[in-house]
C-alpha cells in the first residue's frame, strides 16, 4: 500500500544512500592523505593488496569500475611508484598491473586505516559487517555482479 509519505525526501533509500556514501567517502578523505591516495586510488590498492599481479580487466571486475574510469587512477598510483603496467605477453589488448616494493611497503601503513574509520564513524566491527551485508544484497538486488571475495565479511 502506498501512501503520500512514501514520496518524502527522508524516506528515499536512494537520497540516505547517496548521502552516506558522499559522508564516509568524506571521512575517509584526511586518514588517505596521510598514504597520499584518494578514496578510489585506495579501493584499487586493496584490490592489488589482495592479489598482484592482476589485469586491469580484473580489477575492474573486483570494483564495478569501468576501465575508462580505472585507467587514469592506474596511471596516478604508477607515477607515484606504487605500481607497475605491462603488456601480458601473448595478448597485446591486456595490461598486468603489478606492486612495486613502495607499494607493497604501504599496505603496513594502511592496516590501521579500518580500525581508524571504524572509531571516526563509531561502528563496532559486527555493525560493520552487518551494513556491508546489507550493502551487498542491495548491490545484488541491482544485478550488479562483484566478485564472491567481495561479497565476504569486510572492514571500513
Amino acid at each position: 500500500m502506498t501512501t503520500d509519505d512514501d514520496l518524502l525526501l527522508e524516506r528515499q533509500l536512494c537520497f540516505a544512500l547517496s548521502v552516506a556514501s558522499r559522508s564516509v567517502v568524506g571521512a575517509y578523505r584526511p586518514v588517505l592523505e596521510k598514504l597520499n591516495l584518494t578514496h578510489p586510488q585506495y579501493l584499487v590498492m586493496l584490490a592489488l593488496w589482495e592479489e598482484s599481479p592482476r589485469t586491469v580487466r580484473s580489477i575492474g571486475q573486483a570494483l564495478a569500475m569501468e576501465s575508462a574510469t580505472l585507467s587514469p587512477m592506474l596511471k596516478r598510483l604508477e607515477a607515484l611508484g606504487l605500481l607497475t603496467r605491462t603488456r601480458v605477453p601473448g595478448n597485446e589488448r591486456a595490461l598486468a598491473v603489478e606492486l612495486t616494493t613502495a607499494g607493497r611497503d604501504l599496505r603496513a601503513d594502511a592496516l590501521d586505516v579500518p580500525a581508524t574509520m571504524m572509531d571516526r564513524l563509531g561502528l563496532t566491527r559486527e555493525q560493520v559487517d552487518t551494513l556491508n551485508d546489507a550493502m551487498h544484497g542491495i548491490i545484488r538486488a541491482t544485478g550488479t555482479h562483484l566478485p564472491a571475495s567481495a561479497g565476504g565479511r569486510s572492514t571500513p
